[in-house]
């Protein structure tokens, strides 16, 4: 999709305010290249004040993303672009984050059995002339899984830095029975809506 305008993208200084490495991978696939700039924003909006998920997670994309442009300004290192993300599980109206303990894990994971839940992505692609925010959500459907199976899973130790305590590009993914929509938006990164608004910010505007 990017090909007619890769020769601008790639002069550009591009910044993933993340620090996660599957999201640079995933643009670094599609044949961008990408400085990884963790965020400090201390992620602490409060979902309530929100009307709806979508703006949760593209309110905490988007603060994600001006903390790093401005610490990225004061080092004089001036970006073309920042990308920012932010994914969340959601099941029953309710929010699941990173969960901070193993048995916050546990207990995430047993609601998600046999279950369908949906996962929220906000993305903000900003330059200097332009912000653009967009939500992605796609519903995963998890198996059957047993107390066994979960605790194996958990001490793999790869739950605690996900939403809603699983990865499905990783062990994860031997939980899912199927996923129903964009399954980049559950890794994190929504890509054919990605390169959809960079295509439509660059293209003949060489």
């Amino acid at each position: 999709m990017l090909q007619p305008i890769m020769h601008i993208l790639k002069q550009k200084n591009i910044i993933l305010a993340s620090g996660s490495p599957r999201r640079k991978e995933m643009i670094e696939n599609i044949g961008l290249k990408v400085h990884l700039c963790p965020s400090k924003f201390e992620e602490d909006l409060n979902p309530k004040n929100f009307a709806s998920f979508s703006e949760f997670v593209e309110e905490t994309a988007l603060q994600k993303v001006l903390e790093v442009e401005k610490r990225l300004i004061e080092e004089k290192n001036i970006p073309d672009m920042v990308i920012g993300a932010d994914t969340m599980v959601t099941l029953d109206g309710e929010m699941f984050g990173k969960p901070t303990t193993v048995q916050e894990a546990f207990d995430m994971l047993s609601r998600l059995s046999g279950r369908s839940h949906t996962v929220y992505t906000g993305v903000v692609v900003k330059t200097p002339q332009k912000t653009v925010k967009f939500t992605e959500k796609t519903n995963v459907v998890f198996g059957k899984v047993n107390e066994e199976q979960i605790k194996g899973y958990i001490a793999t130790g790869e739950p605690m830095d996900k939403a809603g305590g699983y990865g499905i590009q990783g062990v994860g993914g031997t939980f899912v029975e199927r996923v129903e929509g964009d399954y980049f938006t559950v890794v994190g990164l929504p890509l054919y809506r990605l390169c959809s608004v960079l295509y439509d910010l660059y293209v003949h505007k060489e």
